[in-house]
């Protein structure tokens, strides 16, 4: 009897184990995969932050990031702004922002450009704790990455700095400062 295309086409396809061990072995190992291990990192490292701003201030992560954006700038900004700078949800930096507004630690001014939007910026006292919690969360950082030697360091963020750049994300306060925008 001849053999048809279709008998050849059956004998090219692996067998059911071999298709269910290459499926296992094509299986995604997350633990291995890097927007994985980025996010779980960052994560962690928020969360091991947090201890500093969360038990004495009452500030969750989205408020020490309003808080933290806002005190690197030098002047007002939108919670656009602060939501794109942060990659942050725009309704959890609102959140953030109506706790902040209720603390005074934050206050809006009015856009000169635009009067229909507001602008934030830090009150007195919100510039004072941003002033304090600064060199804890530094000195924080520092403990997190002492497990790196100070070439490791500068490679990490040479690297950080790499990925960053191919995502066309901005990278220092003053390409921020200088774009206006995210």
């Amino acid at each position: 009897m001849a053999r048809t295309s279709n008998d050849a086409a059956l004998k090219a396809r692996p067998s059911e184990p071999q298709q269910t061990a290459s499926k296992a072995k094509a299986r995604l190992d997350l633990f291995k995969f890097v927007p994985f291990r980025l996010n779980r990192l960052a994560a962690e490292v928020s969360s091991a932050l947090s201890t500093e701003y969360q038990e004495r201030h009452g500030l969750d992560i989205p408020a020490w990031r309003v808080l933290a954006t806002l005190g690197f700038r030098n002047d007002a900004c939108s919670a656009q702004f602060i939501s794109q700078c942060t990659r942050t949800h725009k309704s959890t930096i609102s959140r953030a922002v109506t706790l902040l507004l209720h603390k005074d630690l934050i206050e809006r001014v009015e856009n000169e450009a635009d009067r229909r939007e507001f602008r934030l910026q830090l009150t007195n006292k919100g510039r004072a704790l941003y002033e304090e919690l600064f060199p804890q969360l530094l000195r924080r950082e520092d403990e997190i990455l002492a497990c790196l030697t100070a070439q490791e360091r500068k490679q990490f963020a040479a690297l950080l700095g790499k990925i960053e750049q191919s995502l066309d994300l901005i990278q220092t306060s003053e390409e921020a400062d200088a774009k206006q925008a995210y």
